[in-house]
């Protein structure tokens, strides 16, 4: 069945073999056969190294940078018998999921064999399903920090041998200097090592390059607790105060409602801690933010690697940068925190929404108010109105402090939510 794949692919079906570091003699017959019979194979240098004589198809190394260059690589080789060497799993992080999208999974004969990540938890005694996941190969190295909570176990898929002394220093500078490391090399090699330590103490030299990095956390006393939860304190943002404080964020979030794999629209981003905490819920969330001052992009910039989230998309003034296409597709939500009495804005966020996606503002003026009063009347949706006290000193005695109100309009775009739109009393 066609997947709507980018590349026709017309040959026979590409075997997509995984090796480990046990090379040939690791191998089952079934994935020695499909290699007898390729004409070319693909693969790193590494790879296909570990491949015998007998095995006498064209060896053709990957080209670097792979991606861009993989679509014309397929379409070259269009009904030649191509085989394709991956690491261990290559439904796993690995080629198999590329390809897979760019030639539909109709095309790929998968022979998998043990992940590193299973390899690593067999060697500690570890649950797999129980083990977070981060991928750093072709990826920035502070995606791991919203994995790190007290008492989780970690791997990281290390992209070279000096990411392990990358991850040790990250964990000592964000309080987790008590954690346990583990570095496995060449795992199910004849040159399998294992080394340990913990991470205060790391004095081990770069090794092979060939390693996963395993991670028990251990959080350092006073440490200020960040989890994926909306609602991170104040504190953590660097910025020039205009800030969504950690109450109206978490319950915006709450309205924004992210799942899995969505994208945001973050219009206004200030400190960017809005489109930040969406990211956070989920390793898969994606956010652009519209920020109009250069010197709020960069602040949000450094603010979302600081707490793991550093892909996000920090974008310019938002009527510009929609009307150019600078943000292709569609949003599942969009956040308008910002810039809500500016001419055309909602219009243009509202012709973008999907049916089925949300739109939250927050308005903490009487002008923008009467905005928000105006749409939720045109489409429908629901008004609140939070006032937030926070308890503060006044002499030997505590007080409360009133925080700005904020009224808040939530929606989700359907046919009913249009202008004209017969709605139910």
């Amino acid at each position: 069945m066609s997947t709507g794949s980018a590349v026709r692919w017309t040959g026979p079906r590409i075997p997509v073999i995984g090796i480990g570091a046990d090379g040939w003699p690791g191998l089952a017959e079934t994935s020695r056969a499909a290699l007898r019979e390729c004409s070319v194979l693909l693969g790193s240098d590494r790879q296909l190294a570990l491949l015998p004589d007998e095995i006498t198809g064209r060896r053709e190394s990957w080209p670097s940078p792979l991606l861009p260059a993989l679509p014309r690589l397929l379409a070259d080789r269009d009904g030649s018998r191509l085989g394709v060497l991956a690491s261990g799993d290559p439904m796993f992080y690995g080629i198999g999921t590329t390809l897979a999208r760019l030639l539909g999974p109709e095309s790929l004969r998968v022979l998998p064999q043990p992940s590193s990540a299973s390899l690593a938890c067999a060697r500690l005694g570890w649950s797999l399903p129980e083990v977070a996941v981060v991928s750093v190969v072709g990826r920035p190295l502070p995606r791991l920090l919203p994995e790190l909570a007290g008492g989780r176990r970690v791997l990281v898929l290390s992209a070279d041998a000096g990411t392990p002394e990358q991850v040790v220093e990250l964990l000592r500078r964000n309080g987790f200097g008590s954690s346990r490391v583990t570095v496995l090399e060449q795992l199910g090699g004849p040159a399998e090592r294992i080394a340990a330590g913990i991470a205060a103490d790391w004095r081990e030299p770069p090794g092979d390059p060939l390693n996963i990095v395993a991670v028990e956390v251990a959080e350092e006393p006073g440490r200020l607790r960040l989890t994926r939860q909306p609602g991170l304190p104040d504190a953590v943002y660097r910025g020039d105060g205009q800030l969504t404080k950690s109450e109206i964020r978490a319950l915006t979030l709450a309205a924004l409602a992210p799942g899995p794999g969505e994208t945001l629209w973050d219009i206004g981003g200030g400190s960017g801690s809005i489109a930040i905490e969406w990211c956070r819920t989920h390793p898969a969330c994606r956010a652009v933010t519209f920020e109009t001052l250069d010197r709020r992009r960069d602040q949000i910039t450094d603010n979302a690697s600081a707490l793991g989230v550093p892909e996000i998309d920090v974008r310019g003034e938002a009527i510009g940068e929609i009307t150019a296409g600078a943000a292709a597709g569609s949003p599942d939500a969009i956040f308008l925190g910002g810039g809500l009495t500016a001419p055309g804005l909602f219009d243009l966020c509202w012709s973008r929404l999907p049916d089925g996606g949300r739109l939250v503002a927050n308005a903490v003026t009487a002008e923008s108010e009467a905005l928000l009063i105006s749409w939720a009347a045109a489409h429908g949706g629901s008004l609140r109105r939070f006032q937030v006290y926070r308890g503060e000193p006044l002499g030997r005695f505590t007080t409360w402090r009133p925080q700005l109100p904020v009224t808040q309009w939530s929606v989700v775009r359907s046919p009913a939510s249009q202008p004209g739109a017969v709605r139910k009393t």
